[in-house]
């Protein structure tokens, strides 16, 4: 069960559901990963889909994640979740 108060979100990668959550580590990687020069590509998305899920207790591979067969707006949805439902 997730909580989407805390910026918890479910996201299935490789036909298994993974937690990602918005904690203080994940928001300084993600912080870390927008401090550097360019634009958000597909690389940096799952560099910051990376730093979510170990904030949900699920580190994930680099490997893992470049394998998957991941939709990109999909995965996109479920970040900006992690964020959205923090504003509040």
């Amino acid at each position: 069960m997730v909580n989407p108060v805390r910026g918890e979100q479910v996201l299935e990668i490789a036909g298994q559901r993974h937690v990602l959550c918005l904690t203080l580590g994940a928001l300084a990687e993600i912080e870390a990963i927008g401090s550097e020069a360019g634009r958000l590509d597909a690389r940096k998305l799952l560099r910051v889909l990376g730093a979510l899920l170990r904030g949900g207790g699920n580190p994930v591979e680099a490997e893992v994640l470049a394998a998957a067969r991941l939709d990109l707006d999909t995965v996109a949805a479920a970040v900006t979740a992690c964020f959205g439902e923090t504003s509040a």
